[in-house]
């Protein structure tokens, strides 16, 4: 630690230079990948600066906030050109000099800018120069002062009719307090919030910035379920492994009970005053997997997903880095959560692509937690009924410790799979006439029917019947999705929108029709094909008010809909105890890409669906409608299952020498014009080595997208060393580049999508 004198200034100009100046390398968040050296003066105001800190500079004609990287005392450039910094900021916000380690790691492997690495693993309000007004965080709970008599008198005058003030008094336990952002993920809002609290029934007060002590009575043991066999040996074998980095693969099918494990494994570490934080894959997930939590630890628990606000976000950081937060649960950005005593990482559905940060700065948060929690030395542990072939491949090199699950929990037995020719049937608004004979007697049962299409909108596409015009987005040249509710006509790739045309604009036509379902649509036939049955429609578009997708998903647990129509949204980790049927409408796209990952993607997919039927004691029954029933992909997932399939896609995998038995990178490149892009990528391929196979530059399958013509080009080697040398390289070659400012580029290591 170097304790300095530091000054706020308002002109650099005004310093006057000391032999006892100490020299920062502060990380910026710009693209430029160097650090910056400033000057801090000894002679002015105190002030500690330490590795990790936060400063406020003076760049360029702005002010940054940056942070410390190394401190000296002398500097490598000439003294009179280099700027004292302006301010040190609050040390609340700082990093520890091993989290700075840790980012500097990240950022060499992902060859991506510190600066803007490190700026990514900070809440957007301590990013930012205005002051930071950090106010105690408010809760919740049932007011202290009533008695039981004087509670019951005062909710017996509310509404019968207002059923969610209800629910929401309910889901408060005796003395619990609660948050504003779990009360709001669990799908209720202010009004009702504030309603309780003008009634006396709730009371305001201030979360306890303490650090989280284990005290008994915190952990729920009524209503534990019952372990079995397979869940003890994976609880007992990792239990005996939470004092040092170990890294477990739990492979379990759908319904194994993995949560429970999880769950019992979060108490071993909670008992040692540790902390834990759990990584779902979608903010879909968050409401239930809180429910799970909250109903079995009554410690804080802090949220982390895009859907908080900027100062809840802040607050679950704090929280964290001060030890208050026992549980942290969080989407892929969360990785980044500082822990003051970190006891474990969990990853749920470590397969899913949501993991894989696609923009900017490209990274996968399953493969940075592993690496955080070796250099954290603690346990972490990644689960999934479909594990990601690079995972299990880690798993049977004996680099993660292997544990199966591989029987349902309670009575829930697996549903049957069964592929439906649709050539051979007789198809009305997609749906063969075996499936809607299965739909018709499942609901007479009274049970519910959950049919998947990953297709949004009424409908893919509009096209003109006179002289086969489809209406494209000139801005992508692809076709823009129909969304009639809405009355509109959407991109879904640059988010352009117009009103729904009504005539060809190429002949003039009024004959246009509708080419393709989306689940807009197939709400739309279902209600009209069963009248007498409720359905519901859960994707992207039906989810986007907060609060909205909790909502829905109670009503389908509390059998208000009988039909559920959704994307892949409802195909991970939901659990629908009354779904007896599931149908996959459309799977065919997925068996000829050029994609090589997107049979594995599909298979994961798929066996995710299907495991959302009969997960109770009913048994459950799985349609998957296709063209190609005899395809060897399908046939391998149906009667094999997904564990045969992996192993055999893994074999093909060695064989073709692709990841991951090979290392790959992939340089992306965009521009108004398309010669500037592909000139660019060519003139730098030739400095990637003879050891690394070089493909492209070549342009993906949407060469255009919103205005800008888009190429790419592949690396991939076999020594992973190799590899990163020769994206070093390239990098090197595109900043000398004459076109480098006409082109924007990007890379992308261990790449997980070549159809950007």
């Amino acid at each position: 630690m170097v304790t300095i004198q530091v000054i706020n200034l308002a002109n650099e100009n005004d310093i006057v230079l000391s032999d006892k100046d100490i020299f920062i390398e502060v990380a910026l968040p710009v693209p430029m990948r160097q650090t910056f050296t400033y000057r801090a003066d000894p002679l002015l105001v105190d002030a500690q600066i330490v590795i990790g800190a936060r400063v406020l500079v003076p760049f360029a004609n702005r002010q940054l906030i940056g942070v410390v990287i190394t401190t000296h005392q002398q500097a490598g450039l000439a003294t009179d050109k280099i700027k004292s910094i302006i301010d040190v900021l609050p040390s609340q916000g700082n990093f520890t000099e091993l989290q700075v380690q840790f980012l500097q790691r990240v950022s060499q492997y992902y060859h991506h800018p510190v600066g803007e690495v490190i700026a990514s693993a900070l809440p957007t309000l301590l990013r930012q120069v205005e002051p930071v007004d950090i106010e105690p965080t408010p809760c919740w709970s049932k007011h202290s002062q009533l008695t039981v008599a004087e509670f019951e008198q005062c909710k017996a005058q509310i509404s019968a009719n207002a059923h969610q003030q209800l629910a929401l008094l309910d889901y408060f336990a005796d003395q619990k307090q609660l948050t504003w952002p779990e009360i709001r993920m669990a799908g209720f809002n202010k009004t009702q919030l504030n309603a309780l609290v003008n009634k006396g029934l709730l009371e305001q007060g201030q979360v306890t910035e303490q650090r989280y002590q284990f005290q008994s009575g915190q952990v729920q043991q009524a209503n534990k379920p019952r372990l079995s066999l397979e869940q003890s040996l994976v609880i007992s074998a990792i239990g005996s492994q939470l004092q040092s980095f170990s890294c477990h693969l739990i492979d379990g099918v759908t319904g194994s009970g993995k949560t429970e494990v999880y769950l019992q494994l979060i108490e071993k570490v909670l008992e040692q005053n540790k902390q834990v934080l759990v990584l779902v894959p979608e903010i879909g997930l968050t409401p239930q997997t809180l429910g799970r939590f909250e109903k079995r630890f009554a410690v804080p628990v802090a949220l982390h997903h895009s859907a908080l606000s900027d100062k809840e976000r802040l607050q679950t950081w704090l929280q964290s880095k001060s030890g208050r937060a026992a549980i942290v649960i969080a989407t892929r950005s969360g990785v980044f959560t500082p822990m003051l005593n970190p006891g474990l990482i969990v990853i749920d559905e470590e397969h899913d692509g949501s993991f894989k940060q696609q923009e900017g700065f490209r990274y996968h948060a399953r493969d940075i937690a592993v690496l955080r929690a070796r250099q954290l030395n603690i346990p972490i542990v990644l689960g999934s009924a479909t594990p990601a072939l690079e995972t299990l491949h880690n798993a049977n090199a004996k680099k993660y410790q292997y544990h199966q699950l591989t029987k349902r929990a309670g009575n829930s037995q697996f549903a049957d799979v069964e592929l439906i020719d649709m050539s051979k049937d007789v198809i009305e608004f997609g749906l063969s006439s075996r499936l809607k004979l299965a739909i018709e007697q499942t609901l007479a049962k009274d049970e519910q029917v959950l049919l998947f299409l990953n297709r949004r909108g009424f409908a893919p596409a509009i096209s003109c019947q006179e002289c086969h015009w489809i209406c494209h987005c000139q801005r992508c040249d692809k076709p823009y999705t129909l969304h009639q509710n809405q009355g509109l006509l959407m991109c879904h790739h640059c988010g352009s929108q117009k009103r729904i045309v009504k005539q060809c604009q190429q002949c003039g036509s009024i004959r246009l029709k509708t080419l393709g379902q989306g689940t807009e649509q197939l709400e739309q036939r279902l209600n009209e094909l069963f009248p007498n049955y409720s359905s519901v429609r859960i994707d992207r578009d039906s989810t986007r008010k907060k609060g909205e997708l909790a909502r829905l998903l109670q009503q389908v647990n509390n059998n208000e809909h009988h039909i559920l129509v959704g994307t892949q949204m409802l195909a991970k980790g939901h659990h629908f105890a009354n779904v007896t049927l599931v149908a996959v409408l459309d799977v065919d796209g997925a068996l000829f890409s050029y994609d090589f990952r997107a049979p594995e993607h599909m298979a994961q997919l798929l066996v995710q669906v299907a495991g959302r039927a009969g997960r109770e004691s009913k048994k459950g029954k799985v349609y998957v409608q296709t063209h190609y029933p005899d395809h060897p992909l399908l046939q391998d997932l149906v009667n094999n299952g997904y564990g045969h399939f992996a192993q055999f896609a893994l074999t093909e995998r060695q064989q073709a020498l692709m990841p991951p038995y090979t290392f790959q990178a992939l340089f992306r490149a965009q521009a108004n014009k398309p010669q500037l892009p592909q000139s660019l990528l060519r003139d730098v391929a030739q400095h990637a080595g003879s050891e690394c196979m070089v493909s492209g530059p070549i342009p993906p399958p949407m060469e255009k997208k919103a205005g800008k013509y888009r190429y790419h080009l592949l690396l991939q080697s076999a020594q992973r060393k190799t590899l990163h040398q020769a994206v070093q390289q390239i990098i090197e070659q595109i900043e000398q580049h004459p076109n480098k400012n006409k082109v924007r580029w990007s890379v992308d290591i261990d790449p997980q999508e070549l159809t950007w």
